[in-house]
């Protein structure tokens, strides 16, 4: 049984994405309906927080100690320092109900990311590449996407489809994805795939948003361990510490009643376990704006 610890009872209304920074050794990470960017110093157990002007899905590293934001309604360069926010390139902004929801960078500097409905319940949602050749719709037809990740070697990208309860997989080379196929899907009741985090080994991690645990799937989709949590909507994990062996897994209160949240009072904080298998360290995205 891995014992499971809440490290900052933040009360978000829908964490999301966290990330760890080794240099700060802090995890930043967010909360998309309360609109705030948060970073816990895990040295000192404090907590900052910036407010985002929109729904703020992901934060990921940039140069020069910035970092950028996908919004409601677009890329954003995100400075710390300052606190604010510049436009990058706007997103589906022929889709109005869409709102950006969960980003990552691949080993060569791509911003992989997707968009999707905010009310959950339209197919307008899609993956999209960001990088040096500008943004580029990849796939489309999503409700809610989750992800993207991608293994160890780089050769195969995971994005999920959460009402369909399926992760997919999708050969990756030279930033382009071909042959999607399911890698696997959720068999737990009640339980919808949230965001992906790959390990060391190249098995795949999946927070479970209604289930009560975090999961890790072998390269091959099977099931390799579940890891129960005392809250119900885990949303994504990431790897830290100095040996990137302690699991971050960010957590939600939305969709819970009122009796339901007095049972879960740590519900929306940012739990951390130790696991046997070291993660991969994220990368930076190599953008010249």
């Amino acid at each position: 049984m891995n014992k499971v610890d809440c490290v900052c009872a933040v009360g978000a209304q829908l964490g999301e994405g966290p990330l760890w920074s080794a240099p700060e050794q802090a995890v930043w990470f967010v909360d998309i309906k309360g609109r705030q960017i948060h970073r816990f110093d895990t040295r000192g157990s404090v907590l900052n927080s910036w407010a985002a002007p929109e729904e703020v899905g992901f934060v990921v590293k940039a140069p020069h100690g910035r970092f950028i934001a996908g919004m409601k309604s677009g890329l954003y360069s995100f400075d710390p320092v300052s606190g604010g926010f510049n436009s990058i390139a706007r997103v589906d902004s022929d889709k109005p109900r869409n709102r950006l929801n969960d980003g990552y960078v691949d080993s060569a500097g791509r911003l992989w990311f997707g968009s999707m409905d905010n009310a959950e319940s339209q197919p307008t949602g899609s993956l999209y590449r960001f990088d040096k050749r500008g943004l580029r719709r990849c796939d489309e037809q999503y409700v809610i996407t989750n992800g993207p990740t991608a293994s160890p070697d780089g050769r195969t990208l995971y994005h999920v489809d959460t009402l369909e309860r399926v992760i997919y997989a999708f050969d990756l080379h030279d930033g382009e994805l071909s042959n999607r196929r399911i890698f696997t899907r959720i068999e737990k009741p009640d339980a919808y795939p949230d965001g992906p985090a790959v390990d060391a080994e190249g098995c795949v991690w999946i927070g479970l948003f209604g289930g009560w645990a975090v999961q890790r799937f072998a390269p091959t989709g099977e099931l390799l361990q579940t890891i129960e949590m005392p809250v119900a909507n885990c949303t994504k994990v990431a790897f830290g510490g100095n040996d990137l062996r302690t699991l971050y897994i960010t957590t939600a209160w939305k969709g819970l009643s009122k009796e339901q949240l007095a049972t879960q009072p740590l519900a929306g904080g940012l739990f951390a376990t130790r696991v046997g298998t070291p993660g991969v360290a994220p990368n930076e995205v190599r953008y010249d704006g």
